[in-house]
């Protein structure tokens, strides 16, 4: 009576600890490493994997894998896929057997051979455990609003007791906790990507780049990374829609921001941004200016080749250029605005680099002005950051 009480007990901590794994996760990934770590551990199984079902490719694939693995196993796997032709079960689950909640209910397979509520489905998942010198499996799909959104996977080593009937029981529980967990992390993963997107260009918006911006200067000052920002103020626009109206001026944006992010894809790890109106900027870091000078190019060309506003006004800052010291993302933004502010009055059709001419450069100078009084309504500021 007593064991089975502390077993009771015992399996109770391990569901509130794979609860608070999975509630601290920020991203479904971590969630589901979370879950396979702790649900391994609270299965008494010597490895376990998640899988997610890719239904457009009618294909299972693991995400994680954790544990004793074996010799063809990965913990991060990048491409271990199984059919779901080899595996029909997550598609019918248990002919039927479901929980008291209307939840599909995990089920075991050993070693020895299909199960007989399973029947000739689960010859793979034998031959696996035959294959990789383990006894049995427990398998626990996991749902997400009423659809199967992948499997829990725990297994134990040759010579270990197999999993009963009461771990079956467990398991879906287990599978039901991971299930929510994932779908918390996804929320805040949505919520998270559409306050830091502009809607409609798709690319980053004005609160990432400050937050990325941040981050970059900091890597600057302790470790000399190059920071460059690329601003642009997109030409045109307001003609655009004054003679072929907004769904067409929103056209234009969308395509420049199409331009933006191939250019920016010269530059590994850089950040497109839309920053409000007709104004947008690439982020880049650890890249030498001259690189970013060269992508900058490339977008004032292709820029011309949209078809529709008057081409673009680029300005280009880099902390591998002639600036003197940056300190702050507040003087990055102001010298790079001051040069594509340049790069507006003189109609240039490249971009104008801040610190080119040297330490008497026009940019330069206009960035270190007596920041401007704050706009009347209606005016646009010149220089973001100035306040």
């Amino acid at each position: 009576m007593a064991g089975a009480r502390n077993a009771g007990d015992a399996r109770l901590r391990a569901v509130a600890e794979l609860a608070r794994a999975v509630a601290a996760a920020r991203t479904p990934m971590e969630a589901v490493i979370a879950a396979a770590q702790h649900a391994r551990t609270a299965l008494g199984g010597s490895m376990s994997a998640i899988s997610r079902w890719e239904r457009d490719q009618g294909r299972l694939r693991v995400l994680v894998n954790d544990g004793e693995l074996a010799g063809d196993e990965e913990p991060l796997p990048a491409e271990e896929t199984y059919s779901i032709a080899d595996f029909p079960e997550i598609v019918e689950f248990l002919r039927g057997e479901w929980t008291e909640n209307g939840e599909p209910r995990a089920w075991v397979e050993t070693a020895d051979g299909p199960s007989e509520r399973r029947g000739a489905y689960c010859h793979q998942r034998v031959a696996a455990l035959r294959r990789r010198g383990r006894s049995s499996c427990i398998v626990a799909p996991i749902m997400l609003h009423g659809l199967a959104w992948g499997e829990l996977y725990v297994a134990r080593a040759a010579g270990r007791p197999v999993f009963d009937r009461a771990d079956e029981e467990f398991a879906t529980v287990l599978a039901a906790l991971i299930a929510a967990g994932i779908a918390q992390t996804e929320r805040l993963a949505e919520v998270r990507r559409l306050a830091f997107t502009d809607p409609l260009t798709g690319l980053a918006n004005r609160r990432a780049v400050d937050a990325r911006l941040d981050e970059a200067v900091d890597r600057h000052r302790e470790e000399g990374a190059a920071v460059s920002l690329v601003v642009c103020d997109l030409n045109g626009l307001k003609r655009v829609n004054d003679e072929l109206g907004h769904a067409v001026g929103d056209r234009l944006l969308v395509g420049f921001g199409s331009v933006l992010s191939l250019c920016g894809a010269a530059l590994p790890g850089s950040l497109a941004a839309r920053l409000g109106g007709d104004e947008f900027c690439l982020l880049a870091v650890g890249h030498p200016a001259e690189d970013v000078v060269r992508a900058a190019e490339e977008l004032c060309v292709r820029a011309q080749w949209l078809g529709l506003g008057d081409g673009v006004a680029v300005g280009v800052a880099s902390t591998d250029a002639e600036i003197g010291p940056v300190t702050s993302s507040r003087r990055l933004f102001r010298l790079a605005d001051a040069a594509q502010y340049r790069a507006k009055a003189l109609r240039a059709v490249v971009p104008v680099v801040a610190g080119r001419a040297g330490a008497a450069d026009p940019v330069v100078r206009l960035a270190d002005e007596a920041p401007p009084a704050p706009p009347r309504k209606g005016e646009r500021r010149r220089f973001r950051g100035s306040s």
